[in-house]
């Protein structure tokens, strides 16, 4: 929603953490009143949507809220009509026809709206509680409205013409913005971002072409459509993305964005020609998002010191090892967001540019051009940066450079494909740098892996028999009580640090037997990692080229907690499944 001038310098007034130089010059644009100083704020990234609706929320005494849309139930949602609904952009997130005494919780952008608010007592009487929440979030909730993707596509592909069985032939018509294909593609993005997927894949098959989302990191079928729409559809694609339609015999790669409910989607399009035709890959990224804090990724007690220290320095390299989906990109822009100041220059060079952060100088790879990591690396070392993100080191060239810019002053940030964070070091050592500028330079390394997250609806808890905590000892190493005692007071911290109750039960949770077909018993993501610090000892075992598994025994002695075992700490404590643990941890 939108928020008065004065309103918006009360809060920035209010938080302290604004220079009082922009607050005057602020104070001096909020006596115009047709100054938009709520966009200016929120442009500036002074402060974010959410940060300005909750401190407007706690003004005005409402209680604000952020709805999970993956958790928004349908049934309880369709309360209100979706015409109502969508016209005082309200909705109900929680409290059902079936539990009479519970009051309904109604979130609103505009809690303000007397009119919306007799509707209200109308339809609930005076068992509602209201929420505020961000105009985007509410968006987002309404769009769950939507029915069936296959019912949809079903109906708009039967209007196609019949006859056209030729899918080689494509007429301007089959794939105009006013077509059933171009309906039909529409139809796949936007239900892709109603399921929070991060890829669709539209796949030929002999017979049809099969549309399949990546959600939570695994990929499922949405839907099935006739042969004969392939070219049409691929060709659709093509046009949002720039790309040559005749080309059919190639690879290509593009990009598209739109808008959907007051939020901005990018789509990084790839064709690949395949033996039944051509097959695409989508990759959503959501440009609204706000970077989550590291502690809602999942960093916490030593981990998150570690990483919170090593970005407080004033120059060396922090690195992000993983494979490739394991959220790498994700943890380095929450860290970028951290240190985004108006007094700092942040400079990247990525392949591509996935998150787009409000006052930090992005630079695109393209190598067609000759902007390559390293050319790219050269360019922003003369821009006078104070932090440096290189989106992968994959030479010995980008590698030799980045070493330079941390030891001639600058932060530098970048991502390294290998299976943990002690086999990072040794990496940098096949790339030619010299083993006392590694330890000299690199301050922390990060390993991580994404799980997916148990939904305590859909889940039941257990105690392991013998057998399988028998199992358990075997795979994470708990061979004595000792070491079953000392996993006992980790998972009491941890608790602590996530604010859930204490236990001295050790207890796991995994999905329900008899869950409905289209139910996993998991929604959203989540990390496991480990931080690697670059202790004094460490960087003896670096000089001396020590093995891989030294320095990773010598890091858990120093208090490392290994991405396994931080995964077995967040299953006891109910956020993810011991198959979880085990399905991206497994060597």
């Amino acid at each position: 929603m939108k928020i008065n001038n004065a309103t918006i310098i009360k809060i920035l007034e209010a938080s302290g953490d604004v220079p009082q130089a922009r607050l005057e010059e602020y104070a001096e644009k909020a006596l115009d009143s047709t100054f938009d100083l709520y966009e200016l704020v929120v442009k500036q990234n002074v402060k974010s949507d959410s940060e300005l609706t909750k401190a407007y929320a706690e003004e005005i005494g409402i209680p604000y809220t952020d709805i999970n849309i993956k958790e928004l139930s349908k049934e309880v949602l369709q309360q209100i009509p979706e015409h109502i609904a969508k016209l005082y952009n309200m909705i109900v997130f929680e409290g059902s026809i079936d539990e009479p005494d519970k009051p309904r919780c109604i979130a609103m952008e505009n809690p303000d709206d007397l009119q919306a608010l007799d509707v209200l007592h109308k339809l609930f009487g005076q068992n509602i509680t209201v929420y505020i929440a961000t105009r985007v979030n509410i968006l987002s909730a309404l769009d769950q409205y939507r029915g069936n993707i296959g019912s949809e596509i079903s109906k708009i592909v039967t209007e196609q013409d019949e006859a056209a069985q030729d899918d080689e032939d494509i007429a301007d018509e089959d794939i105009a913005e006013d077509s059933p294909i171009a309906q039909t593609v529409n139809l796949i993005v936007e239900y892709a971002i109603k399921s929070g997927a991060s890829d669709i894949h539209i796949e030929p098959r002999p017979k049809e072409v099969l549309v399949r989302y990546r959600v939570d990191g695994v990929l499922r079928e949405a839907n099935r459509l006739p042969k004969r729409t392939l070219a049409a559809l691929v060709s659709r694609i093509k046009i949002l993305s720039n790309l040559k339609i005749d080309e059919k015999r190639a690879p290509q790669d593009g990009r598209f964005k739109i808008d959907m409910n007051g939020r901005k989607f990018a789509f990084r399009v790839s064709t690949l020609p395949i033996t039944e035709g051509e097959k695409v890959v989508m990759r959503i990224l959501d440009e609204s998002s706000e970077p989550l804090s590291l502690e809602t990724l999942g960093f916490w007690g030593k981990a998150l010191e570690d990483i919170n220290d090593a970005s407080r320095q004033p120059h060396g390299i922090i690195l992000v090892t993983g494979p490739t989906g394991s959220g790498k990109s994700t943890t380095l822009h929450s860290v970028l967001h951290i240190l985004n100041k108006p007094d700092i220059n942040i400079s990247t060079i990525e392949d591509p540019v996935e998150y787009k952060l409000e006052g930090v100088n992005q630079t695109q790879v393209n190598v067609l051009a000759g902007m390559t990591f390293v050319a790219g690396l050269r360019a922003l070392l003369r821009q006078d940066p104070n932090i440096i993100m290189v989106g992968e080191i994959r030479d010995k060239e980008t590698a030799g450079l980045g070493v330079q810019a941390a030891l001639t002053g600058h932060l530098v940030f970048s991502t390294l494909h290998t299976n943990n964070a002690a086999t990072c070091l040794p990496r940098l050592l096949d790339m030619q740098i010299e083993p006392f500028l590694i330890a000299s330079v690199v301050r922390v390394v990060i390993g991580q892996r994404l799980v997916r997250r148990l939904h305590k609806e859909d889940c039941e808890e257990y105690e392991p028999n013998a057998a399988q905590k028998q199992q358990l000892a075997k795979v994470f190493g708990l061979r004595t009580k000792a070491d079953w005692d000392a996993i006992m007071q980790l998972a009491d911290a941890a608790r602590e640090h996530f604010k859930l109750p204490k236990s001295n039960k050790l207890t796991f949770w995994r999905p329900k037997q008899d869950l409905e077909e289209e139910k996993t018993g998991y929604r959203g993501r989540m990390g496991i990692y480990e931080v690697l610090k670059n202790t004094e000892e460490i960087q003896k075992m670096i000089i001396s080229n020590d093995t891989s598994d030294n320095i990773q025994k010598k890091a858990i002695t120093e208090g490392m907690i290994t991405m396994q075992l931080d995964g077995l700490l967040k299953a006891m404590l109910g956020m993810t499944s011991i198959e979880e643990i085990l399905r991206v941890t497994r060597e």
